[in-house]
């Protein structure tokens, strides 16, 4: 009796190799009997991204090493890496007063591209330096176009996620304009800013934060001005790290308000126990999508739209390098963030007006700069018509926004939401983009347990495909 001829590998392409794309490849690639991978991203090497690309010395990661990891069960990994390739003691400045060591966000890049190094070079992960253009339905499967070829995928994995800050509709006027920056993160950004400049930061954020210290570091010395909604600045990290603390699962809220009381509480416990809020908020971020799941959809975007900014600097901290700069600005007199909207801006020929109103004032005030830099952060509401692929699903009519904004609607399984309100065949959404289900997927610890649960679903479907493909 003839034998049967082989069965062709599944053939799996994940769409952005920064660490979103490449942990769910890493992941994929582990598996005893793993599909074919293929990585559709531009740039040199896979897990650097925009975040841990960048070749700036002062941009630091802004967890602490040992809760940085591929392996959400094993917190210590990269740790135990920084250890072995001695990277703490070439850059003694990364370790804090406190023994927590924020290496440069470039070496956790290099941490991931050498745990991929090795499938690359057998080739079960295969890197195709390129964007993703069209990508379209083919009968069960999909083809992918990149570098001008189609490429047929049994699964597709949808792992951008960073898209190109929104401009604000008050700085049109002045974006091409000598001095104006939309997007700190393109090409040598801040090089012709002059060390006595002075310089207006829309955003303060994180991105808003590295940039104030990447600044610094250049040697410029002038004024610098933060504006944000709120004139919130990111929060920083403890002395002495507590363990995680309160309980938000046990009896969830169910509206934004139950939820923000809950935290009021715990707050206040924690502070009466001795204890500090960021311990409280380590407990949010772990609890975080039981949180997400348990309130109701419109206390979810209602939990967005007013609460977003307070999280947002009390979650994404910075690194204590960089908010040392910031208080020694502060200190100097050379730096401030307020509290104010734009209004409007024009090209004054030797500088850039821009008119702000102060929040709690009526009155405008227009104020001159030598500079204006936009560090809105990533707009992922927009990703869908910023992203050739993801433009051409949403063309299709196969992708649509969830209903906060946040990203692309996603099922619980991780696939993308088609017309119908079904979960698409073999269209899985991974990172950041899938936050408007999961809720907090934008810190690395998230992301990377977001990464393997996604690569457990991809080959779950893998393996029920084999076994319907067998039965026939």
């Amino acid at each position: 009796m003839n034998a049967l001829p082989p069965r062709p590998r599944s053939h799996v392409v994940i769409l952005g190799g920064g660490f979103t794309g490449a942990a769910v490849a890493w992941h994929l690639a582990r598996q005893p009997v793993r599909p074919l991978i293929t990585v559709i991203e531009p740039r040199p090497f896979l897990g650097g991204g925009l975040a841990y690309s960048s070749e700036e010395p002062s941009h630091r990661v802004n967890v602490p090493a040992s809760r940085m990891s591929l392996l959400p069960d094993e917190p210590e990994h990269f740790s135990r890496w920084l250890a072995h390739d001695g990277e703490a003691e070439r850059d003694p400045d990364s370790i804090w007063r406190n023994g927590d060591i924020f290496p440069r966000r470039r070496v956790f890049g290099r941490y991931v591209a050498e745990h991929l190094a090795p499938y690359l070079e057998t080739g079960a992960i295969r890197h195709v330096r390129d964007h993703a253009g069209d990508l379209k339905r083919n009968g069960d499967g999909w083809i992918v176009t990149a570098s001008g070829q189609p490429i047929a995928a049994d699964m597709v994995v949808l792992a951008m996620t960073h898209p190109s800050p929104d401009v604000p509709a008050a700085l049109a006027p002045i974006t091409d304009a000598d001095g104006f920056v939309a997007d700190v993160y393109c090409g040598d950004a801040l090089g012709s800013i002059a060390p006595r400049a002075s310089v207006l930061i829309v955003g303060s954020g994180l991105t808003s934060a590295d940039t104030v210290a990447e600044l610094d570091r250049r040697g410029h010395r002038g004024r610098i001005l933060a504006v944000s909604r709120h004139g919130l600045r990111s929060r920083g990290h403890p002395q002495v790290r507590g363990e995680p603390f309160g309980d938000f699962t046990a009896t969830p809220a169910a509206t934004a308000l139950g939820l923000l009381e809950n935290i009021r509480a715990t707050l206040a416990a924690a502070e009466t126990g001795g204890g500090n809020w960021q311990s409280v908020f380590d407990q949010l971020r772990l609890q975080g999508p039981v949180i997400w799941s348990a309130l109701e959809k419109d206390q979810r975007t209602r939990l967005v739209r007013r609460l977003r900014a307070f999280w947002d600097v009390h979650r994404f901290r910075i690194a204590p390098q960089v908010e040392a700069v910031l208080d020694r600005r502060r200190a100097e007199g050379t730096f401030d963030n307020i509290a104010a909207s734009l209004v409007a801006s024009y090209d004054d020929g030797d500088d850039l007006a821009v008119t702000l109103r102060r929040r709690g004032q009526r009155q405008f005030e227009t104020m001159h700069f030598d500079a204006v830099i936009n560090t809105t952060g990533p707009a992922h509401g927009r990703a869908p018509h910023a992203n050739p692929a993801l433009r051409s699903l949403a063309d299709a009519g196969l992708i649509r926004i969830d209903r906060h904004g946040l990203g692309i609607e996603t099922a619980p399984d991780s696939r993308a939401v088609g017309p119908e309100g079904q979960p698409l065949d073999g269209l899985f959404v991974a990172g950041p983009l899938a936050r408007g289900t999961f809720g907090e997927l934008m810190g690395l610890p998230e992301v990377a347990r977001h990464a393997q649960a996604v690569a457990s679903q991809v080959e779950a479907k893998l393996d029920a495909q084999s076994v319907i493909e067998v039965a026939r």
